[in-house]
């Protein structure tokens, strides 16, 4: 069946503007190119957009010709703002973009676990008035946030999860109400490292691949033939409870104490690498399960991949064998029961351990199963939760402005 006029309209004006976020700025004619679109109805689409106020002419092209140089067409980037918050246990991250998705303020906080609710949740919604007034972000449209935890996938609201501090579940609802004309929507942290990955990262190309969170916690996105999977209750990649052999117990219903997360979380990390002789101590260092964790362990990782060679070459490499040891056993799980064919181990630590940790684990994944999978290192580290933030912010953005009204 035909699709109708103004369906097609639609369809073909965020075509273009899909173009034109991702190329920049096009005359009619490379529109017209790269489209396949007819010249008088490129024509129409441009004038539409024009109008409507999406797009504007910012230029001409240089091309040498008779005449004057055309015209060109680029998206109204401060046609709206976007606001991305990475939410920790005991930190908050925010960075406010135009349409395009480019940097116009940034700024963290660390939020410690004595503040109280009511203290902590001015400090976080504090914090983003304070970068949306930075910015100047006038229009301010939607605010995507990256939480740990689970999303219910009927309501999309974070769900009272056991260990969560409350101010995580107050905070959606404190910035609606601070910011009442911008859209706000959560997800889950690993979930958006996953789609960080795949847009800009280590799962470019992909659209079935797994997503091993490696970090303060545990975790796993799964996105099958293109589409991120949530589970019947928003569950979906909490690995950290996978009952896992070398730990003194099993999980419970109520913490992840003795699951893969005891094995392959932060504070494990550090307390095998000083088995092995490799110091976490230092200027700044923190090795508690809270604050500075993560960097620490993530810091030991890469000073482990880069001293497999030398003098220090032996003690690294017997490290990172037995940190592959214990990853391979969630990588092992993933694969046996969805058969992803790439998995990316993400975080701070996956990206600390770069190629040398991803080869020692796809190697011995290749030992325990007869499914190939490619294991390969994040790029994102633990910026990927605020750049999903960001993406997932604007492609919600997109589906509202990029349909513009009939006329």
């Amino acid at each position: 069946m035909p699709a109708s006029p103004s369906t097609a309209r639609a369809i073909n004006d965020r075509l273009a503007l899909q173009l034109l976020q991702q190329q920049g700025p096009l005359t009619a004619g490379q529109l017209k190119q790269l489209t396949g679109l007819s010249r008088p109805t490129v024509a129409d689409l441009v004038e539409r957009l024009t109008a409507s106020g999406l797009i504007a002419v910012v230029g001409e092209s240089g091309e040498q010709r008779r005449g004057p140089n055309a015209r060109l067409y680029g998206i109204v980037a401060d046609r709206a703002q976007l606001a991305a918050l990475d939410v920790r246990t005991d930190s908050v991250s925010v960075t406010v973009a135009d349409l395009l998705g480019r940097e116009l303020a940034a700024e963290s906080v660390p939020i410690g676990g004595d503040a109280g609710t009511g203290p902590a949740l001015e400090q976080a919604v504090g914090l983003v008035e304070r970068v949306v007034k930075e910015a100047g972000a006038e229009r301010l449209h939607t605010v995507g946030i990256g939480a740990p935890g689970l999303i219910d996938p009927v309501t999309g609201e974070l769900r009272d999860s056991t260990g969560l501090p409350e101010w995580h579940r107050r905070l959606v609802a404190a910035l609606q109400e601070r910011l009442p004309r911008a859209r706000v929507i959560v997800e889950n942290e690993t979930n958006l490292a996953a789609l960080a990955e795949q847009r800009d990262g280590a799962a470019r190309g992909r659209d079935t691949f797994v997503l091993l969170w490696l970090g303060h916690g545990t975790g796993a996105a799964v996105v099958l033939d293109g589409t991120l999977r949530r589970g019947a209750s928003g569950g979906t990649g909490e690995i950290g409870f996978l009952p896992v052999p070398g730990t003194e117990g099993l999980p419970s219903a109520t913490g992840c104490a003795d699951g893969f997360h005891s094995l392959a979380g932060a504070a494990a990390v550090t307390e095998l690498a000083e088995r092995h002789g490799l110091s976490a101590d230092g200027p700044g260092s923190d090795r508690a399960e809270g604050t500075g964790a993560e960097p620490v362990a993530a810091e030991l990782v890469r000073a482990a991949a880069r001293a497999t060679t030398g003098a220090a070459g032996s003690a690294a490499s017997r490290f990172l064998d037995a940190l592959a040891d214990r990853v391979v056993l969630g990588v092992a799980s993933v694969v046996a029961v969805l058969d992803p064919g790439c998995v990316v181990l993400g975080g701070e630590i996956g990206q600390a351990g770069g190629d040398v940790l991803a080869a020692r684990v796809a190697e011995r994944v290749a030992r325990m199963s007869p499914l190939p999978t490619e294991v390969r290192a994040g790029t994102l580290g633990g910026r990927a939760v605020l750049r999903g933030a960001l993406v997932t912010a604007r492609d919600r953005a997109q589906d509202d402005l990029f349909a513009p009204p009939e006329r």
